[in-house]
């Protein structure tokens, strides 16, 4: 287990210190209750891989035969967020940095094996003792012992689609930092499952307080093992395809080789269908396609039906003008763009996260919103709800007045990626970062572990690519070897490393990186 600094240890007394009328006491019992009532609920819902493209909200090319009403809604009674981004594209570093706040190099959870210390300050712990009822159910992923809940059902590691093991609080044992490996079985679909531990939470909560719910839904995680009455829904449709489901990688780096994230990589447990015999590249693209994408979104409609369910349920018991509905996924997800699947890379189908949020006393019903919103502004965005400063330690910024439609002057305008896990955990991801701004997007592969656990070493030659978005918003021309963007590129590179220094990441501490980019950063072709 990672061993948290003297000042990571004091950083819940130190920030979590809140005015006398926001922290519950006996001699402010009533100030409190008060308080408690004018504070709004959070209920933050989040697919696992879901993407904006499976939500018809957004408007995609599946949205012409595949609806999702019920996410919709809170998105036509809300806003909807365009630009929201992860900064590690990958579950459980997401869940990570949503949690603490901060990015992977803060918080330790860089890759897929780590572990979120249970010690480590987190928006639960920070909500509770600010007088919030807190509970999560459904996935967790971070291994050790939920922390800062005062109710939680989730399933050991990546849970089960059907019949789900799940663990109670007061179940895990006396141990917090022992990785669980089972729990007792709930029979049914898991997103089925989830649902109802939802209701439970909001029937057995103490109605004295205000209460913060996180609802993680294990779909649409790949093997998209859906509930069977989803079945026939897509009988007779051809499914609209991304117009660079071929993509044949000619302007990208050596790193395109390497995947193994393509239609034509998936395997018979992912599509359950014996794959025909003499297929092309290309045939084999189409042809995978069609099954993967009706049975992803077949997991979706699950998600959508069950998020119908909760917002009926705070309907009928007075609950949907003081709660904050949000619905979102881990990360972004690849639906067949650039023939691939999964997620991890830079690319804005992977990128972005989709974010929808319903809060009817600030937010005007049926906006938009295009600002740069991270992962890392989560957790300071609950605690502004709850009327908490930003503790110290977080790195994201509350978005509440973006929002409402305020949004501040010097918003970021700029945002920094990272992907730590090098070639490892499958799919065979080169390690990069880069930078996005409004128009371009400059990622640098720089291909190596780093000592990230679960990566690997394989020799790889660093490059770069570059991308003008508002040209190529598919991302499908390089254009870093174009000598007249050298200008831009080294002001992109200036702003990119203006960023890591921003967020603690300037490789100082890796021998082999600050070698790498002696010779790799400012070199050109």
């Amino acid at each position: 287990m990672k061993t948290l600094s003297m000042k990571s240890l004091a950083l819940l007394s130190i920030c979590a210190a809140v005015p006398a009328s926001s922290a519950c006491n006996l001699a402010g019992a009533k100030k409190c209750q008060k308080k408690n009532k004018e504070r709004p609920n959070i209920l933050f819902i989040m697919g696992d891989d879901l993407t904006s493209q499976a939500i018809s909200a957004y408007g995609g090319i599946l949205s012409s035969v595949f609806k999702t009403p019920n996410m919709d809604r809170v998105a036509a009674e809300g806003v909807k967020l365009n630009n929201c981004f992860v900064t590690n594209s990958i579950s459980a570093p997401s869940r990570a940095t949503i949690m603490t706040g901060q990015y992977s190099q803060n918080n330790g959870v860089y890759t897929l094996a780590d572990e979120l210390d249970y010690r480590h300050p987190t928006v639960s712990k920070y909500m509770q003792k600010a007088g919030y009822y807190t509970g999560i159910v459904g996935k967790w992923h971070l291994k050790t012992e939920p922390q800062g809940f005062d109710y939680y059902c989730v399933f050991p590691g990546f849970g089960h689609y059907f019949d789900p093991e799940m663990i109670t609080k007061g179940e895990w044992g006396s141990d917090p930092s022992l990785h669980k490996k089972h729990g007792k079985v709930y029979k049914g679909h898991s997103t089925d499952v989830v649902e109802k531990k939802v209701e439970e939470f909001l029937d057995g909560r103490d109605k004295s307080k205000p209460f913060m719910l996180m609802c993680d839904f294990k779909a649409p995680h790949r093997n998209w093992e859906y509930a069977p009455r989803f079945e026939h829904i897509f009988d007779g449709i051809e499914m609209p395809e991304p117009d660079n489901l071929l993509d044949t990688y000619k302007t990208k780096g050596a790193y395109a080789n390497k995947l193994t994230n393509k239609m034509e990589d998936f395997l018979y447990e992912d599509l359950r269908v014996k794959k025909p015999e003499g297929m092309t590249k290309a045939e084999e693209r189409h042809w995978a396609y069609q099954i993967y994408i009706k049975n992803y979104l077949r997991c979706v409609a699950g998600i959508d039906e069950n998020v119908g369910k909760i917002l009926k349920y705070l309907d009928d018991n007075n609950l949907t003008d003081n709660t904050i509905v949000i619905i979102t996924g881990d990360q972004g997800f690849f639906l067949g763009e650039h023939g691939f699947f999964d997620k991890r890379l830079m690319y804005e189908e992977s990128l972005k996260m989709p974010f929808l949020v319903r809060y009817p006393k600030e937010i005007k019903a049926g906006t938009e919103n295009s600002d740069f919103v991270l992962n890392i502004d989560f957790a300071p965005t609950f605690m502004d709800y709850a009327g908490l400063k930003r503790p110290i330690d977080m790195q994201g910024e509350s978005f509440r007045q973006n929002l409402a439609g305020h949004t501040p002057s010097d918003w970021r305008q700029s945002m920094y990626y990272r992907y730590w896990l090098n070639i490892g955990w499958g799919h065979d991801v080169t390690a990069h970062y880069g930078i996005r701004t409004k128009r371009y997007k400059l990622i640098y592969y720089y291909g190596l572990p780093l000592g990230m656990l679960g990566a690997k070493e394989s020799p790889y030659t660093p490059d770069w690519e570059l991308y003008d978005l508002k040209n190529d918003p598919e991302e499908m021309n390089n254009i870093y070897n174009d000598h007249k963007n050298d200008k831009l590129i080294k002001n992109l590179k200036e702003q990119l490393l203006q960023l890591k220094c921003k967020y603690n990441d300037m490789d100082l501490h890796y021998p082999q990186m600050v070698k790498l980019d002696k010779e790799y950063f400012w070199k050109k072709n």
